[in-house]
């Protein structure tokens, strides 16, 4: 008898944080089948990841306060076995935290955005776009980088390269249309899923000129080398 009925899900942090602060992101294993996946608040269903849905981008997020994960199996014809998986990730809030996938923002930063992101980023690098390349079926473009200076990483993205200096790369999402730019520029972003997501990417002379005048007016959020 293949499995039937339903589990509820509550995933809960492993520190003290108000949970309006908090987002909950779902992605579906690559293999995942067997069952639906939904939102689940106060009795009411809103289908999230419906059974083999797991094509490329299929993460959703929501506000984690608006409730737990409601995982019920589907009708099978026959007894072959089914497992249905999906990976979660908990973080602070973003903007645009709603049921959809968490892009990176295709909108230059303003330079607010950006000292705030060099101090609360997950990366941040000053280094040269060697390569983009697209991936139309994920609805992601990769840019390949050459960094000359490592600020900050929280996970082993950019790695020493042969000729000096480290090499990683971060993605985007296709639409913002990243090409190829002379110049050094100061990227940072966040871990998502295992991958580096480009948040903020100014050209390196405007950050200078942006930290500078910040420093001026004494509104730097932290201190970190401009040099």
């Amino acid at each position: 008898m293949y499995p039937t009925g339903a589990l509820i899900v509550n995933l809960r942090p492993n520190t003290y944080t108000a949970a309006r602060h908090l987002t909950l992101c779902i992605k579906p294993l690559k293999d995942s089948s067997g069952a639906n996946i939904y939102l689940e608040k106060t009795g009411e269903l809103k289908l999230l990841v419906r059974d083999g849905d797991h094509g490329p981008g299929q993460v959703r997020c929501f506000g984690f306060e608006q409730a737990g994960l409601f995982v019920e199996a589907t009708p099978q014809q026959d007894i072959s076995r089914r497992t249905a998986g999906f990976q979660y990730e908990l973080s602070g809030r973003r903007a645009g935290s709603d049921l959809h996938a968490l892009p990176a923002p295709c909108r230059p930063c303003s330079d607010t955005e950006v000292l705030l992101a060099v101090c609360t980023s997950d990366f941040v690098v000053r280094g040269a776009i060697q390569a983009v390349t697209h991936d139309p079926e994920r609805q992601e473009s990769a840019i390949h980088l050459q960094v000359s200076r490592l600020y900050r990483q929280k996970s082993s993205v950019f790695r020493p390269a042969p000729e000096g200096g480290w090499q990683g790369r971060v993605t985007t999402l296709l639409e913002c249309g990243v090409r190829p730019g002379r110049g050094e520029f100061l990227f940072s972003g966040h871990m998502h899923f295992g991958e580096a997501r480009l948040g903020c990417a100014p050209r390196f002379e405007d950050f200078q000129r942006m930290y500078r005048d910040a420093e001026a007016r004494g509104l730097n959020p932290c201190e970190m080398g401009v040099e």
